[in-house]
């Protein structure tokens, strides 16, 4: 027996859960397909549980620095692993409990739990049950990727969802990737008191940011004992005793270090491979991604893909909105609205290292390459009183102005609050106005927004590209 529905939705990530509900309240009779946990990466293995052990990490460093501030420290601070995680696993029970909870409260709203596999371009099968309906809205995300690498298949190593069950801290900690999560979890750890080592296979810790603002971040970890091996090319592991040894070519250090834990961040993979859609007759790229046009529809009639499975972003917020595009165009523009399309928004994201980086628009060498003229600005934090008043003064701010337009390109805060002040200049951009209207705004004191309008104020021409730094 077949069920009809009105809509499907496979997977609960930040896209599937507001969808399902908007339709739902639409009056459509919806399925909300889940295999393992409500939520998705973003609750069980990804933003929340991540920031929350930030947070953690955080508060240990900041008990060490207790004397700066005139805090007397009764000893040595240490950090107790099975209450982080414990503290972890919390906040992220109850994020997913909600999920759930919302999910199976919805009105016109039936969850099925179970793996989705299409049985053609309008019917999908979870368990023993076949499910139709004329328009499917897939939402299934990614996971880490683990390429091929000699030796990998030979040692037990972690990836960002093997690092939530951790509840012993690591003697040494080998980070293979400078992705965001290699950083963000290198950090966190040699802060519980791990030993850590980052490896990265190009000559700059961050590929993708700016020479500056690798530079920066790379200074920032280096300084707090995390050691750095770049330009490691050939990289291999084995199982040596007890240890993990990572073996690598290097224009610098030894030929190997040993760990006790490994953790491959070397990028993600969409869970595509499993869901039949060859049966539906999904287009997927090269790399396993879901092609969709700009408004996130498939090849196929009545069939999307949101979120990370469609290789259109590959944060939470770009899911979200992912969702916002579907459900104005579905409903919304069927009342007069505006459709809306993924070419609308401004990449931005952040970087959870403390300090950390708010990123959005444009990158310096972007900018250059566009052939444009550009103008550029920066400050310091040292030169942020916000910043010294807390006493984190590490980084920097830039911004990129498009001299004959006067609108903003892109901007990055590297500094205490930049992934909060980075949504000022990010604001002013989509309302596509001139930079003086920021520069002209009235900001409060003490912040560190307030330096926006005196870095604006003093924009100069960009200079010609400096050779690359190896940073």
């Amino acid at each position: 027996m077949t069920i009809d529905y009105d809509a499907i939705i496979i997977g609960t990530g930040q896209a599937g859960p507001p969808l399902a509900a908007r339709l739902a309240a639409a009056g459509q009779k919806v399925a909300v397909i889940e295999r393992q946990a409500f939520g998705g990466t973003c609750v069980n293995n990804g933003c929340i549980p991540t920031k929350t052990m930030v947070a953690s990490a955080y508060a240990a460093q900041l008990a060490r620095r207790g004397a700066e501030f005139g805090v007397v420290s009764a000893g040595p601070v240490t950090v107790d692993m099975a209450r982080v995680k414990a503290r972890k696993d919390g906040v992220v029970g109850r994020s997913r409990h909600g999920v759930e909870t919302w999910m199976r409260a919805l009105d016109h709203g039936t969850v099925y739990l179970g793996h989705a596999r299409f049985e053609g371009p309008d019917t999908v099968r979870v368990n023993d049950t076949l499910l139709r309906a004329g328009r499917i809205f897939i939402n299934v995300g990614g996971r880490a990727a683990a390429p091929p690498m000699p030796g990998l298949d030979r040692v037990d190593y972690l990836t960002n969802a093997g690092m939530m069950g951790l509840d012993r801290l690591p003697r040494h900690l080998l980070v293979v990737g400078g992705s965001y999560v290699g950083l963000e979890f290198g950090q966190m750890f040699r802060r519980f008191g791990s030993e850590v080592t980052i490896v990265q296979r190009g000559p700059r810790l961050i590929e993708r940011e700016d020479p500056d603002v690798s530079d920066a971040v790379r200074d920032i970890l280096a300084a707090e004992g995390i050691g750095l091996r770049l330009n490691a090319e050939c990289i291999a592991l084995e199982q040596r005793g007890g240890d993990v040894m990572v073996k690598m070519d290097c224009a610098q250090g030894a030929p190997e270090v040993a760990g006790s834990h490994v953790l491959l961040a070397v990028g993600r993979r969409p869970n595509t491979d499993d869901l039949g859609l060859d049966r539906a007759g999904v287009t997927l790229d090269a790399r396993g991604y879901i092609q969709v046009d700009e408004q996130l529809r498939t090849n196929v009639p009545g069939i999307w893909a949101l979120g990370d499975c469609n290789g259109r972003g590959a944060f939470t917020h770009t899911a979200y909105n992912d969702f916002e595009i579907v459900a104005a165009n579905l409903l919304d523009a069927a009342q007069g609205g505006p459709a809306r399309t993924v070419g609308d928004r401004i990449p931005a994201y952040a970087l959870y290292t403390d300090p950390p980086l708010g990123r959005v628009g444009m990158t310096e060498r972007e900018a250059r390459q566009s052939g444009r003229g550009v103008l550029v600005g920066m400050r310091p934090m040292t030169r942020v009183g916000r910043a010294v008043e807390k006493g984190e003064t590490q980084g920097f701010m830039k911004i990129l102005v498009d001299a004959g337009s006067r609108e903003i390109l892109g901007a990055a805060v590297l500094g205490v609050g930049g992934d909060e002040v980075i949504h000022g200049i990010l604001d002013t951009m989509y309302a596509r106005a001139p930079y003086t209207v920021l520069q002209r705004a009235m900001h409060i004191h003490p912040t560190v927004s307030e330096l926006i309008p005196t870095m604006l104020g003093e924009l100069h021409a960009l200079e010609p590209a400096q050779p690359a730094s190896p940073g």
